[in-house]
Parts: C-alpha cells; sequence; structure tokens
C-alpha cells in the first residue's frame, strides 16, 4: 500500500482527489490547514495530519493548493520529503515558472485533468453534468515528469488516473507542453474566448433581446460553429457566415495573436498565474 500525503485536502481540488482516493488501496495521509478546510474533512470521516506526520513515508506528496501558494509550500515539503518521493502538483504553471523548490532525489510530476469533452457518450445524467470530471463522468489527463525515468513516471501515472477516475486515457507530454496547452491554448486563448462570448450574450439583451430568446440562440449557435470548425459533422460554413466570420475577426481578433504560443510569452502567462497579477 502506497502513502500519499495530500497538502490542501480539504480545499475544493483537494475534497475531489480525497473522495477517489478513499476509495481506493492507497493509504491517504490528509493536511489541511484552515478550519473550513479541516470540517470539509470532518464530514468526510477524515481528519487532518501535522505535515511532518503526513510526510513520513510517503511514496507520493501531492500539493493541492492555489498556484500563488505553491512556491512557498514546496520550499516548506520537499526539504522534508523521503528520498526518491515523488512530488506530483496538478498544475503546469508553477512547475514551468521554475518556483517550485527541487531535489535531486525527488522527481516531479505534473498532471492535469483534460476535463471531460463538448461531444460525448454519456447516458448518467449525472455524468452528463459533471462537467469537471472526477466525479462521474469520464476524461482523459496529461501527464509529466522531470526526474525519476519512466519506472517513477509508470507509479505516478497510476495514481493520476485513481485521483482523476474515471479515466479514458492518459497522454505523456512534457512540462513545456503542458504549459502550452494550459494556460496558453486553453485559458489565455479559449477561456478569454469564452468570456467574450458571454458578453455578448449580454450585450444583446442588454439591447433588448429576451434574455430567454437571447440564451437559446446562443447555445445553438455555439454547438454548430463548434461542430463545423472540430469536424463532427460534414457541413461547412455559408458563404455568408464565412464573410462575416471573417468581418468579426478583423475587428475582434489581433493579427499576430499566436505570439502568445511563443516560449517567451507562454513563460510570462505561467508568471502572471503563480504571481497573482499581471
Amino acid at each position: 500500500m502506497s502513502k500519499v500525503a495530500l497538502f490542501g485536502a480539504g480545499g475544493k481540488m483537494g475534497c475531489r482527489l480525497v473522495d477517489n482516493l478513499v476509495r481506493t488501496t492507497y493509504e491517504l495521509a490528509c493536511v489541511e490547514p484552515s478550519e473550513k478546510g479541516r470540517e470539509n474533512l470532518r464530514h468526510r470521516g477524515l481528519s487532518a495530519s501535522e505535515p511532518s506526520a503526513a510526510l513520513a513515508g510517503a511514496e507520493f506528496v501531492v500539493l493541492a493548493v492555489p498556484d500563488v501558494a505553491l512556491e512557498a509550500v514546496s520550499k516548506e515539503v520537499v526539504p522534508a520529503m523521503e528520498p526518491g518521493a515523488i512530488l506530483v502538483v496538478l498544475d503546469p504553471a508553477a512547475a514551468y515558472a521554475g518556483v517550485l523548490a527541487r531535489r535531486d532525489d525527488v522527481p516531479l510530476f505534473v498532471t492535469h485533468p483534460c476535463h471531460p469533452p463538448l461531444w460525448r457518450e454519456e447516458t448518467d445524467p449525472e455524468a452528463l453534468r459533471d462537467f469537471f470530471g472526477g466525479i462521474k463522468a469520464t476524461q482523459p489527463i496529461v501527464c509529466a515528469i522531470d526526474g525519476g525515468g519512466d519506472e517513477a513516471y509508470g507509479r505516478a501515472e497510476a495514481l493520476a488516473k485513481t485521483m482523476y477516475a474515471p479515466v479514458s486515457r492518459s497522454h505523456r507530454v512534457t512540462v513545456e507542453q503542458m504549459a502550452i496547452l494550459e494556460p496558453a491554448m486553453a485559458e489565455t486563448v479559449t477561456a478569454c474566448c469564452c468570456t467574450i462570448i458571454r458578453e455578448a450574450l449580454d450585450e444583446a439583451e442588454a439591447r433588448g433581446v429576451p434574455p430567454e430568446a437571447a440564451r437559446d440562440f446562443m447555445m445553438g449557435h455555439v454547438s454548430i460553429p463548434l461542430a463545423i470548425v472540430f469536424g463532427e459533422i460534414g457541413s461547412p460554413f455559408s458563404d455568408g457566415a464565412k464573410r462575416i466570420i471573417e468581418y468579426g475577426r478583423k475587428r475582434l481578433i489581433q493579427p499576430d495573436w499566436k505570439r502568445l504560443f511563443e516560449p517567451e510569452s507562454v513563460l510570462d502567462q505561467v508568471r502572471t498565474i503563480v504571481r497573482g497579477g499581471e
């Protein structure tokens, strides 16, 4: 039975991992400093451990803490880890920014969920409403390791599949590639565009369109373009739609927007995340 020390166990993400890990053969030691987080653990029949007790004999140390706290927490935790234990973080930002405490005998494993896909074959209503994954809906995950080699990767990947279960498949990437996926692709570009879509809906309503009509129209007209551009259906955009897409692109999108994927820009993005501001 492998021991997992989970820091931030009572937080939003920590509780998701706890709920999956307690159903397995992993020995779980929870570390949670906040009273609210400790209460979340008590609701699950668990209690918080002191960091030193949690770290003793732990094969994996998972830091489920906010990005802005990872640097400080890692500086406290990594020096006390067992030689050969694997440090696990749930987002590439701090790893790619180079702010995590490191040791040559402690591999760094980074893993992040892809989240359940937009088009899926789930039939369980609860699974269809599980947008983040890790509860009912099946999702892929991405994983990367720095140090430790394939053997350490295999052990850590097995833990990741358990934490994010149910998992459909796991993709092995580098830390740099994961930072390209998030924040650059998924957040800096895609999440930003999603907020603009919502603002467009709000603007239509502010100009007098009935809210239910605006929302119904928006939801359908989000679904169709995505299905077209991602090849889910064979229908192309109409000639008129193509013309107005280019009209909008010239007025909404900077011509050099793909510079966001250049290494120096990705590094700037992850530093913005871990520093807590622009």
